[in-house]
């Protein structure tokens, strides 16, 4: 028999009268977390994150190779329209960073001596196996003279790329190589270059 003084509570009652109930409130929050330690989303969200729904997988190795194809393909031209708009992650790395862009801003702004490299070039071949010595004189004179004004435009243009480099930190990268790197871009007919030209003829880099 257990003797309980006047006055006093028993140390358990004591205890359960004043301990909260955590472990009804654990039992209520893991069920609304739903044991993943968040809320489980609603179906509206979870929709709005998946396309739709997965396909089925391939019944047969002809669909499977044909499913790999087309997600090839698919990544092909997302590469491509990448490059083509100058995205670092999709470009070679001989046209990747700042300084390349910068570069190709500086050489897609003006009208180029090299653009005609080609046309100039097919006209003189043409002229060349013509027959006639006075159309092969004229070819090669004008081929010469294409070329000494070449020559002119492309130290314009290094000098250009020069100036327009000295905005960033010296040994960034080598001078040489991206007065090169304008040049050689300077030679292609604008609408085939590539990555394609950002700015327009004219403007201000």
């Amino acid at each position: 028999m257990k003797l309980r003084l006047p006055g006093r509570r028993d140390r358990a009652e004591t205890t359960d009268a004043t301990t909260p109930d955590t472990a009804g409130e654990l039992s209520a929050e893991l069920a609304r977390t739903s044991g993943k330690g968040r809320p489980t989303p609603k179906r509206s969200e979870a929709q709005g994150r998946r396309p739709g729904p997965p396909p089925p997988p391939p019944t047969t190795r002809k669909e499977a190779y044909r499913r790999m194809r087309d997600q090839q393909a698919a990544r092909r031209s997302e590469a491509r329209l990448g490059a083509a708009r100058g995205d670092d992650s999709y470009l070679p790395a001989r046209d990747r960073g700042p300084v390349r862009k910068l570069v190709r801003d500086v050489v897609d702004s003006r009208r180029n001596i090299g653009s005609w490299f080609l046309v100039v070039a097919l006209v003189a071949l043409v002229g060349t196996f013509a027959g006639d010595p006075m159309i092969t004189a004229y070819a090669t004179t004008v081929l010469m003279g294409y070329l000494l004004l070449l020559v002119v435009d492309s130290v314009v243009l290094s000098r250009k790329i020069k100036k327009a480099l000295t905005r960033f930190p010296a040994g960034t990268e080598k001078t040489r190589g991206a007065v090169w790197y304008g040049i050689s871009r300077s030679t292609m007919v604008r609408r085939w270059r590539f990555p394609k030209p950002e700015v327009e003829l004219g403007a201000q880099v």
